[in-house]
């Protein structure tokens, strides 16, 4: 094609963006989650309609190991201990978290600058990035009853009353275990809290102070309205984070004394390793996996439409 002056031009190509090419992206995530997710909750929900003890050909049973739970004393106190960890991984640390990240924000970073606030985030976040099993190890020794730190120092203030056995004693262990979940969570709450806060306009807290706002009324109105995605966001995350804990019970206390720190994922664990009743553990991990799922949705639901309401 020639213009008027007699020079060709290019013809422009029409190139029409079809949605059908992006689908090609999501193969991969696709095929992984078809893997490592769908097919064995699937393989687990068949397992759990059987009794088998992991060796030879599995038999049907239908719907007896789920009646056999519900019956199951130790099942409900699995759910039960649930609660409490959901307290020492969700609704405590989210509760510290603000707290802190709003004097390192506020506070610290104002008057001692930036890399103070900085070393003392990474020192929060710290236990985030030990292995459980280090952090647990570190746990058990400093809670043994007769030589651990916590009882060494008790005994050097001239407080041996006070001396327990922490994870030996059925009423203890579970507030024992509580305090390392809390100690291991804070600097994920504290680092996304602080976060959230930069994106904080400073005129806000500038424009409340002018007007003779104090910090705890500026956190009040100003930072834990403005921090409302970034709570929802953590408590989602930990709540479900709570339901599958397994690891620090694992090393701290394999679920004793007695029944007293036993969580489903544990109590599963040791049906399908311990009691070789795979078909049984299968019942708990797909109760469990449900229960989760339902709960991770309802949150996510909640989460959708605080922050609607928040943008609006």
């Amino acid at each position: 094609m020639t213009s008027l002056t007699g020079t060709p031009t290019r013809r422009r190509r029409v190139v029409s963006e079809s949605p059908a090419g992006y689908w090609w992206y999501i193969v991969p995530g696709a095929i992984g989650f078809l893997a490592v997710v769908l097919i064995p909750f699937g393989m687990n929900a068949y397992y759990s309609l059987t009794t088998w003890s992991g060796v030879g050909d599995p038999q049907f049973v239908g719907f007896d190991n789920y009646t056999q739970l519900m019956a199951d004393a130790t099942f409900w106190t699995s759910f039960r201990n649930s609660v409490f960890f959901i307290f020492a991984m969700a609704v405590i640390p989210t509760a510290i978290g603000v707290v802190v990240a709003a004097v390192l924000f506020d506070f610290i970073a104002p008057r001692f600058g930036a890399r103070t606030s900085s070393l003392l985030r990474a020192l929060f976040y710290l236990p985030q990035i030990l292995p459980i099993a280090v952090a647990g190890v570190l746990w058990k020794w400093m809670y043994q009853p007769e030589y651990g730190v916590i009882n060494t120092m008790l005994s050097a203030v001239g407080l041996d009353g006070l001396r327990q056995n922490w994870l030996g004693d059925s009423d203890l262990a579970i507030y024992s275990v509580m305090n390392v979940l809390i100690w291991l969570q804070i600097g994920y709450t504290v680092v996304l809290f602080m976060a959230g806060l930069s994106r904080v306009d400073p005129a806000l807290h500038e424009a409340a102070e002018l007007d003779g706002a104090g910090w705890w009324q500026r956190f009040r109105m100003i930072t834990l309205v403005q921090l409302r995605p970034e709570i929802s966001v953590v408590l989602i995350t930990t709540s479900v984070a709570a339901l599958k804990v397994f690891a620090p019970i694992y090393v701290l206390t394999k679920g004793g004394p007695g029944t007293s720190t036993i969580v489903p994922a544990y109590f599963s664990f040791t049906n399908f390793f311990t009691t070789t009743r795979v078909g049984y553990g299968a019942a708990v991990a797909t109760v469990l996996a449900l229960l989760v799922t339902i709960i991770a949705v309802a949150l996510l639901r909640y989460q959708t439409r605080t922050t609607e309401g928040f943008d609006e």
